[in-house]
């Protein structure tokens, strides 16, 4: 018999909650499958068989919150004579166990039916027990919908008996409404971002850039970019760079608050604000003054599909310095990015459009982007900000200062 226990969540990381069970109690189980997905703060952890054979009872429940080295279930490795046996077993522990926890089930059913996985954990979530609700599915099984109408059930008549009572009009569209328990991220991130407006003395300064000269640096070689490096060369390389360059001249952006200390970093670890089904995540690029072009692209592409199939781990999101996020990938053409504590800086990207400006007396078209640097008034003043940005804006405008280190 194999314990399946909780992994090392992370560095600060002492509990998760399960999320979802891929497996089932007598299910046969190969070595490195998966059998459930734990949900941090910040990542989501799946957790892999260590042995192959069949899966024992399930110990924490999807919707549980378990400690690091907590008991999730056992494996054990029996020869394929054995595994019935091993199953029937299983079964009437799991029988015991829901006889003994639900005893006030109604008579007419069936307490041997195992209830679908989503409705269990909605009920863990929602603390609805299973005896109130009544299952539609074969054999008297409850199903997620019917957890569904159960909660919405509960929220009418809570607003029935609050004062002023509701409207008619209002009950009814309680009836399209769907309530979801915000997951361990999301909350970690409402949290961080509020605590950022608590604390640091945030403003925002403003600035544009014209994109003609990266845009045609980019075109020119994109092709010979991607054939000698094996990766697509795209703006954010540009700006990592350029907010690298400035960062040297305006060391007080990479810097950060430490009771009554200012820890001014002689380097820039970059975080790269991206977006993923799951919420915002910051993976960070370490040492990116250092690198090249080519070596800022690989990395961004690739901690970019990490982000997405949630597979970063605690380390790679700590220890930035400033942060850049994209807003313009989504469209937006101007917005005020919020700190990323304890950072003193974030640069907002924005959508790149096409723009009368007046240049040299003439009008022009030109493709330009809205710059934003949110920043800690505390540590950086109005000049330090504004010229940063400016800094940023000569670098794109004119590469050739990144190389000639202008």
């Amino acid at each position: 018999m194999t314990d399946v226990r909780v992994p090392t969540l992370g560095e600060s990381v002492t509990e998760a909650t399960v999320a979802t069970w891929f497996k089932q109690p007598g299910d046969n189980i190969n070595m490195d499958e998966m059998l459930c997905e734990l949900e941090t703060d910040k990542v989501t952890v799946e957790v892999p068989s260590p042995a192959a054979g069949v899966m024992g009872s399930i110990v924490a429940q999807e919707g549980s919150v378990v400690s690091m080295d907590a008991l999730l279930t056992t494996i054990s490795e029996s020869s394929p004579e054995k595994q019935e046996n091993e199953k029937i077993q299983t079964t009437k522990v799991d029988k015991n166990i829901i006889e003994t926890s639900i005893e006030t089930r109604p008579e007419n059913q069936n307490t041997d039916i195992e209830n679908a996985p989503s409705a269990k954990k909605l009920m863990a979530e929602n603390k609805i027990s299973s005896d109130k609700i009544a299952g539609t599915g074969k054999d008297g099984r409850i199903m997620k919908n019917d957890v569904l109408k159960a909660v919405k059930s509960a929220a009418i008549e809570e607003i029935e008996k609050s004062s002023p009572p509701r409207t008619p009009s209002s009950v009814e569209d309680a009836d399209r409404e769907e309530r979801v328990k915000m997951t361990r991220l999301r909350q970690t991130i409402a949290k961080r971002l509020k605590d950022s407006q608590n604390t640091a003395a945030m403003l925002t300064t403003y600035n544009e850039v014209d994109m003609t000269e990266v845009m045609s640096l980019r075109n020119e070689f994109k092709e010979l970019f991607e054939k000698k490096h094996g990766t697509k060369l795209g703006f954010m390389s540009f700006f990592t760079k350029a907010c690298c360059h400035a960062l040297k001249e305006v060391p007080e952006v990479n810097a950060e608050i430490d009771a009554t200390d200012i820890v001014y970093k002689n380097y820039v670890h970059m975080g790269i604000a991206a977006g993923t089904p799951t919420g915002l995540v910051v993976p960070v690029i370490r040492n990116a003054d250092s690198m090249s072009f080519a070596e800022i692209e690989k990395s961004i592409a690739e901690k970019g599909k990490r982000a997405r199939d949630g597979k970063l781990s605690m380390d790679e999101m700590q220890g930035g310095t400033f942060t850049i996020s994209n807003g313009g990938v989504y469209g937006s053409l101007m917005s005020s990015p919020i700190l990323n504590p304890p950072q003193s800086g974030i640069l907002g990207m924005h959508k790149i459009q096409d723009r009368p400006m007046a240049i040299n007396g003439e009008v022009v078209i030109l493709p330009m982007m809205y710059l934003a640097l949110s920043y800690d008034h505390r540590i950086v003043d109005g000049k330090g900000a504004v010229t940063f940005l400016v800094r940023v804006k000569e670098a794109l405008e004119d590469p050739r200062r990144l190389l000639m280190d202008l």
